[in-house]
């Protein structure tokens, strides 16, 4: 089966024997009284990784955002949360909402209509929530106007930057498409400062599921003192930490390499699906959404797909519409691309009527 429905774009899947080993798997308590030194240690070099002073561990992103908003709302703030943010940080803002925290949410990637919305806002603290990357889209989130509305209004803007993290980088140019060094979207966009949070899963681009928030070092030390998580909760295993020590290592020694092979693999997909007359949504992003006409029946054409040895996802979009995506790896060869564009020219017609 000819796979493209899964997420490890940079194909790291950290096998145990390439894995440093452990002498235990946990310590047997929470975080707040005791973590591994090697948390400590990988949580500031993925910190620098992404351009923020501090870092740290926690088992999940929704852990993550469930508990820094919990944290951050013991001062006033108001949520002005972006109408395309991921379900993950959108539930922990909706549960502090549901606590009496101020929520509104505002268009799609609309930095006026946000500017309006922090213009009329009352005394608490303004944090603006988005994702750092919207995958399989055109539009993204414009997070220099966000980041530059959040600072003049006293703000900090926090961003889910789970799809950019080992993706984006630094100073992109031809030779390096998605950028240098995986560092994710402050990077990509040249973002730096006290006002800027970054929570992400390491799960994407590197593999590994455990989740990073990073900022500055006054937010971290806040947050190892009045985290719920780190008090009720062990840190993430030790063989969760030896796969993002492995993924860090991987992408020093490879990752440049690892993301051009990607970015060359998403490119003749697209110029393939170009060749049948099929467009696509997501740039050069490796997620692919393919533009089918309304009286497609995505669904059947997931099947037959399915049928044919080639695995993609099918999804629904925000209207509630069946989607169909591929998922690009650095792992997928040109023989493997185009025998996934070859079965799409030929089980298409059962499903696909021409616009």
């Amino acid at each position: 089966m000819l796979d493209f429905a899964s997420s490890l774009y940079l194909g790291l899947r950290h096998g145990s024997r390439s894995l440093e080993p452990w002498e235990a798997l946990s310590l047997g308590c929470p975080a707040a009284l005791r973590e591994p030194v090697e948390a400590l240690s990988t949580a500031r070099e993925l910190a620098t990784l992404v351009g923020c002073a501090a870092g740290t561990l926690l088992p999940s992103s929704f852990h993550l955002f469930w508990d820094l908003l919990g944290v951050l709302s013991r001062e006033p703030i108001e949520i002005f949360m972006d109408a395309s943010t991921y379900p993950i940080a959108r539930w922990g803002a909706e549960h502090w909402a549901a606590k009496g925290v101020p929520l509104q949410t505002f268009a799609r990637h609309d930095a006026a209509c946000l500017a309006q919305l922090l213009g009329r806002r009352g005394s608490g603290r303004p944090v603006v929530l988005s994702d750092g990357v919207c995958p399989g889209s055109n539009s993204q989130p414009p997070l220099a106007a966000y980041a530059a509305l959040a600072r003049r209004h006293g703000g900090c803007l926090l961003i889910d930057d789970t799809q950019g993290l080992g993706i984006y980088g630094h100073h992109p140019s031809p030779a390096a498409a998605y950028g240098l060094d995986g560092g994710g979207s402050l990077q990509r966009h040249g973002l730096a400062g006290d006002h800027l949070i970054v929570g992400a899963s390491l799960a994407k681009g590197f593999g590994v599921p455990v989740a990073l928030l990073a900022g500055d070092a006054a937010l971290l030390r806040r947050f190892a003192r009045d985290s719920a998580s780190r008090e009720h909760m062990s840190p993430p295993s030790m063989a969760v930490i030896r796969a993002a020590q492995h993924a860090l290592a991987v992408n020093r020694d490879d990752g440049e390499c690892l993301r051009l092979r990607l970015w060359r693999a998403v490119r003749r997909l697209r110029a393939g699906l170009g060749a049948l007359d099929i467009a696509t949504r997501g740039g050069d992003f490796p997620v692919q959404t393919l533009l089918a006409p309304p009286s497609t029946d995505v669904q059947q054409l997931h099947t037959h797909l399915l049928q044919a040895g080639v695995r993609t996802v099918l999804h629904r979009d925000r209207g509630g519409g069946a989607q169909l995506s591929f998922l690009v790896r650095a792992e997928h060869d040109a023989t493997q691309i185009d025998h996934a564009v070859a079965q799409l020219a030929q089980v298409r017609h059962a499903a696909w009527e021409p616009a």
